[in-house]
């Protein structure tokens, strides 16, 4: 029995082994393939919004690899499938019949011939083209097979036109038609694709003047094969043999260089479609070299544009700098970095105090000499104009009123709300700032800059659009990314920041009075559209920014010298704001913001100080102004004054009869702000002197002018002399007064009409009194100090 079962079992035994050798072999079949079939890097590649390559950066590896492809186009499938692999779609991976043919015309002939299906192909395009031995082609079959088990025809075919070399350090289809022709692979025609189906088959023939004539007939053979074919007709067959070749590989396009670095970084090897608009870019390459080429005799080297669009805050428009070469750093991607922001912050300013009720729109606020804690701010001209309109103050950027505003509403408060508005650039305490960052004092980028101007405009624009809500996250950073939706948050009818009513009378100000002044050529503001816009400069003339907004775009400029050298006239005014209105005049009309109404409130406003009208108001108009404007105080300016019958001279009930006295409303200012507001003012009518006899004590009619309050007189170093001369001044609002003038209650001298007086004095800490005619005193300590430090 033991010898009838010992065939059988030594069959069973086989049969083990052979199953077992089957199971190894199918297990090493289906994990033969790596889980990415290509590791290779690939170039960062940058599109417009309409699809069209507008940069690439070059692969780690030195290899122009574009990602790999969504879909092969028409004629290059038609192309590659004919001279490489006609049965492509319906054999397993491998090709029996042409693998027999292959081997028995390399066993006959001198010359070698590939059996390869485009499957096969890309497996050892993925094991880096090894040597062509038989045992390779055996492993190339053996993971083609499984190569098709995990992809379909369609994906393989993709993974062909992305990996295969077309000469040189050009790898892919893609990567060749813009090297080779300039064109994205969809744009290809029949000869351009007949060239590069061919091409890889033998990447050598590419360099011009060498192999061109085999080249050509490889090409046209193609041609001649899809014409008998019937894929193409006579026509376009002869039309194709007539195409020229391509010679050596052309520059790729690079419209937007300082994006295409910026996305290289942020996501390296990717093919990202952006939302920048191509024409528009290439309008605004124009502009940006234009002004380069003037800004250049002032020896201002770098400019950057930014154009957002207010609803989706994507980017349509990024020059990261000027075309001015190495050597000025034309490298350097100023968008992106920070900058003094000189005075773009003072919109968000003057909002805040509309928002809160603290101000009126055309409310006079003080433009004076004025020290603070030693901080002593100064106007761009270096002159004062005693009062002026806030929303002119806004538009001329005056630094002394925006102090002033900043010190009255609260430099913590202010801080707060700029974080709100998502400006984290500003990643110090308040205090470090100080009052200067309404200057300047803080640095922002002009990408952070122009997106909350943006947001500013949404905010107002949703509000008008959706039955005067907000949005809780309105205040977000703008986009590049094509395909990125922002998340503005939920509704709520509490505004996040300022409300639409403030914003509106902010961009109101900053489009109807932001006019230059003066005799220099301002014709490039007169614009086809209305653009609310405000412009900075730092100090020392190293930064120049424009940034405006309309309902649709928002657009920021900066002009300057990326290492930060100041320049004489490199202002925001002058250097930045004509770029401004020339990248405005590039873009459609988007015409003005909807007035809120729903957030306005019409009230009486005293024409002369722009505050509330109050009863001695005699001029008072209509104005829409923001709801919380109703909080503001009446107009604290004007006062009811009695006058004689001359109506010359001003009286009271103990020098004058009550009966013959008139009664007159009267715009007065207090003596320091009279004494600069008039000499600019020349209508402005100072309070009448009274009538002789007519006792005057009234304390607020003198006002010194220097020294300030809380601040030192610094003498000029000991040059042999004992004592220095100093000059104090004062305003008076008495006309042909003379002012008695004491230090320590000593006598030194008396002024009429012109109140400066020259006094000759040693360092050391006094008192200087001033005591009128009329026995009205005021009195101020003077602190003296030597420049030597004693």
């Amino acid at each position: 029995m033991s010898e009838f079962l010992a065939p059988v079992k030594r069959i069973l035994v086989n049969h083990k082994i052979k199953l077992s050798v089957l199971g190894i072999i199918l297990v090493l079949w289906l994990f033969c393939l790596p889980k990415t079939l290509f590791i290779d890097p690939t170039s960062t590649v940058v599109d417009s919004s309409d699809g069209f390559l507008i940069g690439a950066r070059i692969a780690d590896d030195g290899q122009w690899r574009f990602p790999k492809m969504d879909s092969i186009p028409k004629r290059f499938k038609q192309s590659i499938l004919l001279f490489e692999d006609e049965y492509f779609y319906k054999h397993p991976g491998f090709n029996p019949i042409s693998i027999i043919k292959a081997i028995g015309h390399n066993l006959t002939k001198e010359t070698r011939r590939g059996g390869s299906t485009i499957t096969q192909q890309v497996i050892r395009l993925s094991r880096k083209n090894k040597n062509r031995t038989y045992w390779e082609k055996i492993i190339e079959v053996f993971m083609a097979t499984r190569l098709e088990l995990r992809y379909s025809k369609e994906e393989i075919l993709k993974r062909y036109a992305s990996h295969t070399p077309y000469g040189g350090n050009v790898v892919g289809l893609e990567t060749a038609a813009w090297r080779y022709f300039g064109i994205p692979a969809h744009e290809l025609s029949w000869g351009q694709s007949a060239a590069l189906a061919v091409l890889p088959n033998a990447p050598g023939l590419i360099f011009p003047g060498r192999n061109e004539q085999s080249f050509l007939n490889k090409r046209n053979r193609l041609l001649k094969k899809l014409w008998e074919k019937e894929i193409i007709d006579q026509t376009t067959y002869e039309l194709a043999i007539s195409e020229p070749l391509p010679q050596k590989p052309v520059p790729l396009p690079d419209i937007a260089p300082h994006l295409t670095e910026r996305i290289r970084n942020e996501y390296p090897g990717q093919r990202i479609t952006t939302s920048i608009e191509r024409p528009l870019q290439q309008r605004l390459n124009i502009l940006a070299e234009r002004h380069y080429r003037q800004l250049q005799s002032n020896e201002i080297h770098n400019l950057a544009i930014l154009i957002l669009d207010v609803e989706t805050r994507k980017v349509l428009g990024y020059v990261g700098n000027s075309p001015s070469g190495e050597k000025h750093g034309n490298y350097v991607d100023i968008i992106t970095k920070k900058r003094s922001t000189g005075s773009t912050l003072k919109p968000f300013l003057f909002a805040s105090l509309l928002d809160e009720g603290q101000l009126l729109p055309n409310s006079l606020v003080e433009d004076v000499p004025t020290v603070i804690n030693g901080y002593h701010p100064q106007n761009f001209d270096l002159k004062h104009v005693g009062a002026v309109p806030a929303s002119k103050a806004l538009s001329r950027s005056l630094n002394v009123p925006a102090v002033r505003l900043l010190r009255e509403y609260g430099l913590q408060k202010f801080y707060n709300k700029l974080h709100k508005m998502n400006m984290e650039s500003l990643d110090r305490p308040a205090s470090y700032y100080g009052l200067s960052l309404i200057l300047g004092g803080a640095e922002s980028s002009l990408w952070e800059v122009t997106s909350t101007y943006a947001s500013m405009a949404s905010s107002l624009n949703y509000f008008s659009t959706h039955s005067s809500t907000y949005r809780n996250l309105e205040f977000t950073k703008a986009t590049y990314l094509q395909n990125e939706t922002k998340d503005y948050g939920e509704q709520q009818f509490d505004p996040l920041v300022f409300g639409a009513g403030a914003i509106y009378s902010t961009f109101q100000s900053m489009y109807e009075v932001n006019r230059p002044e003066g005799d220099e050529n301002w014709q490039f503001f007169d614009s086809s559209q209305p653009i609310a816009w405000k412009t900075g400069t730092s100090f020392g003339f190293k930064d120049a920014w424009a940034v405006g907004v309309t309902p649709k775009y928002a657009i920021g400029v900066w002009a300057g010298n990326a290492d930060g050298e100041g320049r004489p006239g490199l202002t925001g005014i002058s250097a930045a704001a004509p770029l401004l209105f020339d990248v405005l005049d590039a873009l459609p009309n988007s015409g003005w913001f909807q007035e809120p109404f729903d957030d306005l409130v019409e009230i009486e406003v005293c024409s002369k100080s722009g505050y509330r009208a109050s009863p001695y108001c005699d001029d008072a108009k209509k104005e829409w102004v923001p709801t919380r404007g109703t909080r503001s105080g009446p107009c604290p300016y004007h006062q009811q004054v009695f006058l004689d019958k001359s109506e010359k001279y001003r009286v009271n009930s103990e020098c004058y009869p009550l009966e013959d006295m008139v009664a007159k409303n009267w715009l007065a200012l207090p003596p320091i702000l009279e004494y600069y507001y008039a000499s600019s003012n020349p209508n402005y009518k100072p309070l009448p002197p009274y009538l002789d006899g007519c006792t005057i004590l009234d304390n607020n009619l003198m006002e010194f002018i220097y020294p300030k309050k809380n601040e030192a007189v610094l003498l000029p170093k000991d040059l042999g002399t004992k004592t220095s001369e100093i000059i104090v001044k004062l305003a008076h609002q008495q006309s042909n007064t003379i002012v008695y003038w004491y230090l320590d209650e000593t006598f030194v001298g008396k002024t009429q009409n012109f109140h400066e007086l020259i006094l000759h004095i040693t360092p050391g800490d006094y008192m200087l009194t001033a005591v009128d005619n009329n026995g009205n005193r005021i009195q101020q300590v003077v602190e003296v100090r030597s420049a030597s430090g004693e």
